[in-house]
C-alpha cells in the first residue's frame, strides 16, 4: 500500500469547512481504500451502497443517517442518488456536527446532482492514479509505462498489469457506461477511444475522427464528453485574448492515465513504447497530468497560434502568468515559439520539462527543469 498524505490532507480540510464532501474520481483510483485510511482513527461510520446489508440500514435514511455523528462515509453513491435530497436536509439541521464523505465513480450525473442538491454545502476532492510525489523516484518510467491506477501499477509483471488494464477497459465499457444510463456499443466506443489514442496531445478535431468512423460530429462530440467526463480523457482549453494573431479555438486532447493510452495502442514494454511514433505525445501527457496535479489549479490551458507559435501550459497564480513546455528530449533549448510565448502572454516565468536529471537556466525567465523534480514545483510559484 502507498500512503497518500497530501489527499489526507486535502479531505481533512475539506470535511473541516463543508458538512458534505465528495470524492470524485475514476472507478478504481483508491477511492475507497483512501476513505478507509481518513476515518481510521476518527470517529467514523461506513456505509457500502453496493452492499446488501448496508442498503438495509437505510431503508429509513434520514432516521439512520440523523442519529449520527462524527464522520459518515457513503461509498459507491451513485447507486442511491436519492440520498442526496437527505443530506441536504441533514446538511441544514440547527447545530449540525456530523460530516458525510460520499465517493462516487466518475459520473457526470452523479456531480451534476450533488452540485444542484447541495449547493454551497459541498465540496469536491479529486482524486488521481498514484503521482510521481507519491512514489519512489527510481519507480518513474514504471509509472509512465504502467500508468497509475494502483492495481496497474503495483502489480507483479507488466504482463500482469496489462491484463489488468485489459480488464478495465472491457468492464468500462461493457458494465460501466450502461450503468450511467448511456447506449453505446461497447465495440464502437472502444473503437473510438483506440483511435482517441492516435490523437493524443493533438488539437482536437470531430470532423477528422467522424469521417474515419462514419459518424457525425455531434456524435464524436457526445462520445468525447463521456470519456470526459468519466476522468479518462482531459481536454485542455486553449487561452483567448483579445490579441491581433489567430489563436486555436479547438481543445487538446489528453489520455489522463499513460496506462490505458499504451494498453489501447498495445504497448506491451518499455522498448515497443520507446520506439513508437508517439511517444514523445505519450511522454507529453504523462508529464502533463504530474505538473496539474502538483500544482493544483483548476483554470490551465494551452496557447497556439495558426502562424504556429504554441505553450503547452498556460496558468495563472496568485496574479502571475506561468507556462510549460514539455519536451521529451535530453537537451532542450529554448525556441521560436518560447520566445514568441514569453512575449505575447508576458510569462513571469517559464520552465521547459524533460526527462533529464539537471536543472539549469538558458534565460533569465526560462528553466529547464527535470520531470523527476516535478514535487518541487509548486514551491517555485508560491
Amino acid at each position: 500500500m502507498i500512503n497518500r498524505p497530501s489527499y489526507i490532507d486535502n479531505l481533512s480540510k475539506a470535511i473541516r469547512r463543508s458538512p458534505v464532501t465528495a470524492l470524485l474520481g475514476p472507478r478504481q483510483c483508491g477511492k475507497t481504500t483512501l476513505a478507509r485510511m481518513f476515518g481510521k482513527n476518527r470517529d467514523t461510520v461506513y456505509f457500502d451502497l453496493e452492499s446488501q446489508p448496508d442498503k438495509m440500514r437505510l431503508q429509513n435514511p434520514e432516521l439512520a443517517l440523523g442519529g449520527l455523528k462524527g464522520t459518515v462515509i457513503l461509498d459507491e453513491m451513485q447507486n442511491n442518488p436519492e440520498l442526496f435530497n437527505v443530506l441536504r436536509v441533514l446538511a441544514d439541521r440547527p447545530g449540525n456536527r456530523t460530516r458525510f464523505l460520499i465517493l462516487g465513480s466518475a459520473s457526470p450525473d452523479l456531480m451534476k446532482k450533488a452540485s444542484e442538491t447541495l449547493a454551497g454545502r459541498v465540496e469536491f476532492v479529486e482524486l488521481t492514479g498514484f503521482t510521481l510525489s507519491e512514489i519512489n523516484a527510481k519507480d518513474q518510467q514504471k509509472l509512465w509505462l504502467r500508468g497509475g491506477f494502483p492495481r496497474s501499477f503495483l502489480a507483479q509483471s507488466n504482463t500482469d498489469s496489462l491484463a489488468w488494464l485489459e480488464g478495465f477497459i472491457r468492464t468500462f465499457l461493457e458494465r460501466d457506461i450502461p450503468q450511467l444510463g448511456i447506449s453505446i456499443p461497447s465495440v464502437a466506443m472502444r473503437r473510438f477511444w483506440t483511435m482517441l489514442a492516435h490523437y493524443h496531445g493533438q488539437i482536437w478535431n470531430a470532423s477528422e475522427l467522424g469521417r474515419a468512423m462514419g459518424l457525425s460530429d455531434k456524435t464524436m462530440r457526445a462520445y468525447l464528453d463521456i470519456l470526459t467526463g468519466t476522468f479518462m480523457i482531459r481536454q485542455l482549453m486553449p487561452w483567448h485574448e483579445n490579441l491581433g494573431k489567430r489563436q486555436v479555438k479547438a481543445p487538446k486532447i489528453y489520455f489522463r492515465d499513460s496506462g490505458i493510452l499504451h494498453q489501447l495502442l498495445s504497448l506491451n514494454d518499455f522498448h515497443a513504447l520507446s520506439g513508437h511514433p508517439r511517444v514523445g505525445a505519450s511522454w507529453e501527457g504523462f508529464a502533463l497530468e504530474q505538473t496539474l496535479n502538483i500544482i493544483g489549479v483548476s483554470q490551465v490551458y494551452f496557447w497556439s497560434t495558426y502562424s504556429g507559435a504554441e505553450l503547452d501550459l498556460f496558468f495563472l497564480y496568485k496574479g502571475k502568468r506561468y507556462g510549460v513546455e514539455f519536451k521529451y528530449s535530453e537537451a532542450p533549448v529554448v525556441t521560436k515559439s518560447m520566445r514568441s510565448a514569453m512575449e505575447t502572454l508576458n510569462l513571469h516565468h517559464l520552465w521547459i520539462v524533460y526527462p533529464g536529471k539537471t536543472e539549469y537556466p538558458v534565460h533569465k525567465k526560462i528553466t529547464v527543469y527535470p520531470l523527476k523534480n516535478i514535487p518541487g514545483l509548486i514551491n517555485l510559484i508560491k
